[in-house]
């Protein structure tokens, strides 16, 4: 065994790979995906930042978001684009960033075809498609592309691959994967041309071979190609693995390519477009044996995307043979530093991504710039990238070790304060421990290991069983008092009689037993705690109702999440109640009222109520604390309840000016 096997124990994860004419460090790398960090169309330093944590974390090979050939690509409002010279500057500013880490910088070509996901200016855009067939996702109906148009549109490719060269990038990888417009003119179900560009799969095929031929005249042999693909679209009108194998592998027959990027999914259907950013409901690298099929018909380099999370995956991937290099994407917005920490013997202290979709794709689909619940400072590098020294240490009282007051707790240490951590239960983590009992969402658990892992490196001193008040506040006269006391259930008024059980959602994770028979939950937030206390529910052998107070369940959820556990209880059999509130219940009747009519809504035959109704801040100690001189600062649910994200942010906030 060699030194770097030794230091590593990932030896095959931390070999060199051969991409066309460039040598990645390592087989990581972070896959395109949109950040909302563009500006006009323009890189931002705010991009820049963002991508130089992980390039400075010892990432392998970064892969830009996609950048658009074409005016009628802009399927967002905030899309990179490259379609004249005045991008140049700011990509080679980016590009000669990331050099500075010795890190592989490709950008990734792009146009959306039919798959538009908003407009510039409220009005809908002409969508364009090699056939004039809707989507199902976004309902669009495109405009069938003149062969003009068609040339007009590869031109593109070509022109911005040259301004990215000109501009320092290492390479480029046109995306064909996810349904949009090169894998629309590839599958005949969205192809219905009777051109050239139509018909046999070789000819349509011609539109991506010509994209192809064109980018490398435009560029040379100096330059990397390369092309993204769904595996397996995963959707009723999609693309399967073996017509994905037969195309890709005669188009590499070329020798124009210098690898395949292999993924999963489709951006058309709702179903498909789950596989874009797969949540925890996923097997870890269940995108693997997609990749490997392709490398059996290819001789280039082959990459895969999929919920790798964890080094040690991507190591039994890449030592098995079913790909060369291992998207971690989501696990590096987590965790910038994963690659230097895997490296260096440290894989224990990776901030492992639970899959959660909240605030990566989910501030994606909202329009906001991408981060993280566990790692806040994610797209808030130019804020918080540099954990600054205080000047005045001093010492910090934590009340609350739920996910804020570990953040809050973790970072003042770092910052280098006297920090002692106080929570009155036994066991750290506030409701990120109840949350990880629910049906599919064991991981999120890990964000309470992983912030405890923080906060214990950065050396808190963390007390359980210790319930704190004024007095203990006054006794021990910490500098500045954190509060971070979280939340309860949230108690509403109710008609009951006291003939049918009635538990909160909490009360039924810690132990509450009902009897058996139908259970009505419910559902005031419409977020996963309905859903999955109804999933719960259903496969210990109740059936259940899931009376929901808005027009679909899970509807504040990032859509990947809520389409993943709809589904599942769907095939749990669990009724959906949606826009009703509960008014009371008798011996065996559950009394809703309609949000819009005000009508009742009677369901019988029930045995037991479990209500989700929310939360309310415990803020009793906040509520005592200004006869207190110190200072004092309130985070998290005891301030307003909302979710992890909000809590963990405001940690980092106020621990970041004390």
């Amino acid at each position: 065994m060699n030194e770097l096997d030794a230091r590593t124990g990932f030896p095959h994860l931390f070999s060199p790979l051969r991409i066309g004419p460039h040598t990645l460090k390592n087989r990581i790398f972070s896959s395109g995906h949109d950040t909302v960090m563009a500006q006009d169309g323009a890189v931002t330093d705010r991009l820049i930042a963002y991508h130089e944590a992980r390039a400075a974390g010892g990432v392998g090979l970064i892969v830009l978001q996609v950048v658009g050939v074409h005016e009628s690509a802009r399927y967002t409002s905030h899309v990179l684009m490259a379609t004249d010279d005045t991008a140049v500057p700011g990509f080679r500013r980016l590009a000669e960033t990331v050099h500075g880490h010795g890190t592989v910088l490709f950008a990734q070509l792009f146009h959306p075809g039919r798959e538009i996901m908003e407009s510039q200016d409220g009005s809908a855009p002409v969508a364009l498609a090699p056939s004039a067939v809707p989507n199902e996702r976004f309902h669009v109906m495109p405009r069938a592309m003149p062969v003009e148009l068609i040339r007009e549109v590869q031109d593109g490719y070509a022109a911005t691959a040259r301004r990215l060269q000109a501009a320092g990038l290492d390479g480029v990888e046109v995306v064909a994967s996810h349904g949009y417009l090169p894998a629309q003119f590839l599958n005949p179900h969205t192809n219905r041309r009777t051109d050239e560009y139509g018909g046999d799969q070789e000819a349509r095929l011609r539109f991506l071979r010509e994209v192809v031929d064109g980018i490398r005249e435009a560029v040379g042999p100096d330059f990397a190609i390369g092309i993204r693909i769904s595996g397996d679209e995963k959707s009723e009108d999609g693309f399967t693995s073996d017509e994905v194998v037969r195309a890709f592998a005669a188009l590499a027959e070329s020798n124009r390519l210098d690898y395949i990027s292999v993924c999963a999914g489709s951006s058309a259907t709702i179903a498909g477009s789950d596989h874009i950013a797969p949540s925890m409901a996923w097997a870890n690298a269940y995108t693997a044996p997609l990749a490997a099929k392709v490398k059996e018909a290819v001789d280039v380099p082959v990459l895969v995307a999929g919920r790798i999370n964890q080094p040690q995956e991507a190591e039994l991937i890449v030592a098995g043979g079913s790909a060369d290099a291992c998207a971690m994407t989501r696990a590096l917005i987590c965790d910038p530093e994963l690659p230097e920490k895997s490296e260096s013997g440290r894989s224990e202290e990776i901030r492992a991504c639970i899959g959660c979709n909240q605030a990566c794709i989910g501030h994606f689909h909202a329009g906001y710039p991408i981060s993280c619940i566990q790692h806040p400072e994610t797209g808030r590098e130019l804020t918080y990238g540099i954990r600054s020294r205080s000047a005045h240490p001093r010492s910090v009282m934590v009340v609350g070790g739920g996910p804020g007051g570990l953040k809050a707790a973790a970072v003042a240490a770092e910052r280098g304060h006297e920090v002692t951590l106080y929570d009155a239960n036994r066991r750290l983590g506030g409701q990120v421990l109840l949350a990880e009992q629910l049906p599919g969402r064991a991981e999120f658990g890990g964000a309470a290991t992983n912030l405890i892992g923080e906060a214990e490196r950065a050396g808190v001193r963390m007390l359980t069983n210790t319930h704190v008040t004024l007095d203990t506040v006054e006794q021990h006269a910490p500098d500045a008092v954190i509060v971070a006391t979280g939340a309860r259930p949230r108690t509403v008024s109710l008609e009951l009689t006291d003939a049918m059980p009635v538990v909160d959602a909490w009360q039924l994770l810690q132990g509450a037993e009902l009897p058996p028979g139908r259970v009505v939950v419910t559902d005031w937030r419409s977020d996963w705690i309905g859903l999955g206390i109804a999933l719960r529910l259903a496969r210990a052998g109740h059936p259940v109702t899931l009376a929901v107070n808005a027009y679909q369940p899970g509807q504040l959820l990032q859509q990947y999440v809520r389409d993943d556990m709809v589904a599942a209880a769907y095939r749990a059999k669990v009724e959906i109640v949606p826009l009703v509130r509960p008014y009371g219940a008798d011996e065996d009747s559950v009394y809703l009222q309609h949000l819009l009519t005000g009508d009742p809504v009677i369901i019988d035959d029930v045995t037991s109520l479990v209500l989700a109704q929310g939360h309310e801040p415990v803020d009793d100690l906040l509520s005592d604390l200004p006869r207190y001189a110190g200072e004092i600062h309130a985070i998290g649910d005891c301030l307003a309840p909302r979710t992890v994200e909000e809590a963990v942010l405001e940690g980092l906030q106020v621990a970041s000016t004390l």
